[in-house]
């Protein structure tokens, strides 16, 4: 299938589409060694139309990672370097003089796009931070008052360092809210190591994955008839229920300062159909739900000061509440 077909003259074929969504880790892993779950996230993160958060500490090859998946899914993108001087009309775009006409025409910014990499979010103040959730929320910008549409499909996938704090502004609740996931990218194992160095004493550079062999192996149409299919995922009342006993198990929780939102416990309910429909089911199971627990919920809550001071992760009071909430039969 040609991953270029125009959405209005495919027919949707949710198989089709699902293997061509699983066939991603494939391509993908030309370029990026041993990040499998974060690669799942993302895809789960399209099908679900929501953005993403990718932490981890510098050269885990993040920002490879999103380049990848673009290259293998035929999307357009841009990437947009947060720094501390960056404007909001720098993302957004602006309103520019034409001398030859006298007249103010629209100059559109890096996020008219499909796939945004918002590198290292965290380094611009929240003046700049706030222009994107209208982005992210609405799938639009509003400049001089007229609203202008984003390219469909539209996905913000920001990264952020976990160890670096002097020069960064932390990221608002609110903010962190409308990301669907956070996926953390650990260092990789000594085996997934010596590959990366093996790969690279080979010749492999990052910045050609033309060279490397990613090629397009899905495309938007793919995406309009899984997301369709995801839609028709049956999600029954027990299910329902236990994604909601999870949230509010989270409300009550003595570690916590804040809870789990409704739109939360929405996200986790999206997040848990989209995972079914990958693995080939039409149906949710609880095993979705808590597959899917940690990285739609973990920047959702709000630790205690003591309890930070403890030890305690947002990750460990997640899996707590995990084993502690009932499980439907």
């Amino acid at each position: 299938m040609d991953p270029t077909t125009d959405n209005a003259g495919y027919a949707g074929d949710p198989s089709t589409a699902r293997s061509s969504l699983e066939s991603l880790r494939a391509e993908i892993a030309k370029a990026v060694v041993g990040q499998d779950p974060a690669v799942t996230g993302l895809v789960v993160a399209l099908l679900c139309r929501g953005h993403v958060l990718l932490e981890g500490v510098p050269g885990v090859a993040k920002t490879l990672l999103v380049r990848a998946l673009a290259s293998a899914l035929e999307l357009d993108t841009k990437r947009i370097q947060f720094t501390p001087d960056l404007m909001p009309s720098d993302i957004t775009g602006s309103l520019v003089y034409d001398a030859r006409t006298a007249e103010f025409s629209f100059q559109p910014g890096p996020v008219f796009t499909n796939l945004l990499l918002a590198d290292e979010i965290n380094r611009t103040p929240p003046k700049t931070q706030s222009s994107l959730l209208e982005a992210m929320e609405e799938r639009q910008v509003t400049v001089d008052g007229t609203p202008r549409l984003l390219p469909e499909p539209f996905l913000v996938a920001a990264t952020q360092n976990p160890v670096e704090y002097e020069g960064t502004y932390p990221l608002p609740e609110a903010q962190l809210d409308r990301f669907l996931l956070k996926l953390t990218i650990p260092l990789p194992s000594r085996e997934d190591e010596i590959n990366v160095l093996t790969r690279h004493a080979e010749g492999f550079n990052p910045r050609d994955l033309r060279a490397a062999g990613v090629r397009p192996v899905a495309g938007p149409a793919d995406l309009e008839a899984a997301r369709a299919a995801v839609a028709k995922t049956a999600v029954s009342p027990e299910i329902t229920g236990y994604v909601v006993d999870i949230c509010r198990a989270t409300r009550e929780s003595p570690s916590l300062t804040l809870g789990v939102s409704p739109r939360g416990a929405t996200a986790l309910l999206a997040t848990a159909r989209a995972w079914a429909w990958l693995t080939g089911r039409d149906y949710v199971i609880p095993d979705d739900v808590k597959a899917l627990a940690l990285p739609t919920l973990r920047h959702r809550i709000q630790l205690r000061p003591e309890a930070e001071m403890e030890g305690v992760t947002a990750d460990s009071v997640i899996n707590a509440i995990l084993a502690h909430v009932p499980v439907p039969r």
